[in-house]
């Protein structure tokens, strides 16, 4: 089965640890059914509208949903490299 990407904006306080490498996860509405393997791609935003810089793939290699650890159903964090 091939790989989903997912094209997320990402408002720049947040963009920018990622891009650091300091931040390996992001919190998110399961809206898209987000599976280990998947492949996000983050694009910066400021106040909601997209800039011209995305950061490379980053490939998700763990999935935790809502309901568990406080996590809001409907939610989940994902873990990516």
């Amino acid at each position: 089965m091939p790989r989903k990407y997912h094209y997320l904006k990402c408002e720049t306080e947040y963009y920018q640890v990622v891009e650091r490498g300091i931040k390996t996860f992001e919190v998110r509405r399961n809206n898209r059914n987000f599976q280990v393997f998947d492949m996000i791609v983050l694009q910066e935003s400021v106040n909601g509208k997209k800039t011209e810089r995305e950061l490379p793939p980053k490939e998700i290699i763990y999935v935790l949903t809502g309901e568990e650890f406080g996590i809001q159903p409907g939610y989940c964090v994902m873990q990516v490299k």
